[in-house]
């Protein structure tokens, strides 16, 4: 920037990097805040340096909740339930997920949970055809639950590493999805009382601030252990990322940056930091 000082100028100019960012009024207040304490605390006054230090907080709050991934006990299926409103690139993820869980030797079913949209259920099965993965379906309008059961069953007795479980969409307003995650999280439960392994929600990075109150609706109904988001190569700067970790203390575990299936890369803070300081 070439200034000399740390000045209220800077401090707003830094405020308005991260609210364009979308990492929302609340998350950035309290980084802005935390700065100007530390300024003030150890008589910082290159403006440098305040770069260094909120690159160190937005790191902090990112890794702090980095959590290794939950894997099944030998023998047993380890079970991703994918969750997330239609339209955030949940079934697409589904299928690059499934490829690279391949790739790493791991023998992968899919459970084609959203039983609402047909068109869901034939894309995860054209899908699995296409790519030699079994696909668990019953017809259009059935439950949820009882196809990721019937799923579960299927996994553990063929010795699958990995069952991938879609679920239905319809916005999250609606009680009643967040109720039939509930159940199929608690019928799978009789089968393995670790199950869901690991619950992933799929947010759309273009939608800000919305996929905040998606992840904060969504883990009220079933715990969280991770986010996957999607659409970060257009004009998204997912700064949205750092207000659920603040917020919420869910570990980002993959982001999705194109269509193709190598485009769906491990989340790496580092990286992600310094993308958004456009270095």
């Amino acid at each position: 920037h070439g200034r000399k000082t740390i000045d209220a100028d800077l401090r707003e100019e830094l405020e308005t990097l991260l609210i364009t960012a979308d990492v929302g009024v609340e998350t950035t207040s309290r980084i802005i805040n935390e700065l100007t304490a530390k300024v003030k605390r150890e008589a910082l006054t290159d403006p440098a340096v305040l770069a260094t230090e909120l690159r160190t907080s937005l790191l902090q709050i990112i890794t702090t909740c980095q959590t290794q991934v939950r894997s099944a006990l030998p023998g047993k299926t380890q079970v991703i339930l994918m969750v997330g409103v239609n339209g955030a690139g949940k079934t697409t993820t589904i299928g690059k997920l499934a490829q690279r869980l391949q790739q790493e030797g791991n023998k992968v079913m899919l459970a084609a949970g959203d039983t609402f949209r047909a068109a869901a259920v034939e894309q995860l099965q054209v899908w699995g055809q296409r790519n030699n993965v079994p696909v668990i379906a019953q017809q259009q309008g059935s439950d949820s639950a009882s196809v990721i059961f019937d799923a579960l069953q299927a996994a553990n007795a063929r010795g699958i590493d990995v069952l991938i479980a879609d679920t239905a969409g319809r916005l999250h307003t609606k009680y009643n999805l967040m109720e039939e995650l509930a159940k199929i999280a608690r019928v799978m439960k009789k089968i393995d009382p670790d199950a869901p392994h690991e619950v992933l929600l799929v947010i759309d990075a273009t939608t800000g601030q919305n996929g905040l109150n998606q992840a904060i609706q969504f883990n009220s109904a079933i715990p969280l252990t991770g986010i996957v988001v999607t659409k970060l190569d257009g004009t998204a700067k997912g700064g949205i990322l750092f207000a659920i970790a603040h917020q919420l203390r869910i570990p980002i575990r993959f982001i999705g940056v194109g269509e193709a299936l190598e485009d769906l890369q491990p989340f790496d803070a580092n990286n992600f930091v310094d993308a958004l300081f456009g270095k």
